[in-house]
């Protein structure tokens, strides 16, 4: 004679304990646990009114509880974390054999919204390059990062990665290496081209580790290539000064940069060739920034737009 199978709360005690004694997880993850298995409880309370058996719990029994929770308001996140611990449960009570099948497997999690990235404006970015001091070498320098970094759009380690050898300043282009060793040749505008050469002209007279090509272009005052923590603090110096948001990170000049192309009519396949992104799914997401910009200033100015 088998035995008897357990109403749903006993099951979840049943893999409370394993999770503790076999798994040996923590806590934390037992209490989330408990907390998405008891959010599914409280649910078939409220529409079944009865106790429940996790055997006779269906695929559509779950749909009906996913449905619920995006007619509240959950966050996909939270959705799709209720969905694995589902999951988890389930597989546990097929293993142990009060459950035939797993009804939460066939449950797509929901898409979690992207989030758009933080830009500066054209101006802001103007009053972030001319924070550094022009009349201090290290001020000199730091301009010229950041000139550097929003005229080729590149990320913080390929800046402190850049080496003499990689720079052609007679025709405004640097050789860049970006992830996954790929490189890319990228265009220097001439504002980052003359803050480059201030730089250099001031450089020589620091101390230096390393002499020839290979010389980083952008060092600390003890002849060091710069970390990209450096020039994360570097920059935060320079966003206290101006009072710009503090959201601004390397990464934005960036975003910045991407989007102020497309703003001005570069096509996409420009954009992504110079940011140097394999897919261009990846670069898709400037254009959900540039159109929402577009939307800002039309419902600011056409007077049917609200």
């Amino acid at each position: 004679m088998s035995a008897a199978k357990p109403d749903f709360a006993s099951a979840v005690a049943r893999f409370l304990r394993y999770l503790a004694a076999e798994r040996d997880a923590s806590p934390l993850t037992i209490k989330s646990y408990r907390e998405d298995l008891t959010a599914l409880l409280e649910y078939f309370n409220d529409a079944v009114g009865s106790p429940i058996y996790p055997d006779r719990i269906t695929v559509s029994d779950l749909r009906g509880y996913v449905a619920a929770m995006h007619e509240a308001d959950y966050a996909a996140g939270t959705i799709a974390r209720r969905l694995a611990s589902l999951r988890s449960f389930f597989r546990f009570g097929m293993r142990e054999g009060w459950v035939n099948d797993n009804p939460a497997k066939p449950l797509r999690n929901p898409r979690k919204p992207r989030n758009l990235p933080h830009v500066l404006s054209t101006e802001e970015i103007g009053r972030l390059l001319h924070a550094p001091p022009a009349n201090d070498p290290l001020g000199l320098r730091d301009r010229a990062i950041l000139e550097t970094m929003y005229s080729a759009g590149l990320r913080i380690s390929e800046t402190v990665g850049l080496n003499d050898s990689d720079l052609d300043l007679t025709e405004g282009i640097i050789r860049v290496r970006g992830k996954g060793k790929r490189e890319r040749l990228s265009p220097l505008g001439s504002f980052a081209v003359r803050a480059v050469r201030r730089w250099l002209q001031v450089r020589r007279l620091h101390p230096s580790l390393s002499n020839g090509a290979n010389r980083p272009v952008f060092v600390n005052r003890f002849g060091r290539r710069l970390t990209t923590r450096s020039v994360a603090r570097m920059l935060e110096k320079y966003l206290r000064q101006t009072g710009l948001d503090r959201r601004t990170t390397p990464h934005t000049l960036r975003h910045s940069f991407a989007t102020h192309l497309l703003d001005r009519g570069a096509d996409i396949r420009s954009v992504q060739e110079l940011l140097g992104h394999k897919s261009l799914v990846t670069t898709q997401i400037y254009t959900h920034v540039s159109t929402a910009g577009l939307r800002a200033v039309y419902e600011k100015a056409h007077p049917r737009a609200r």
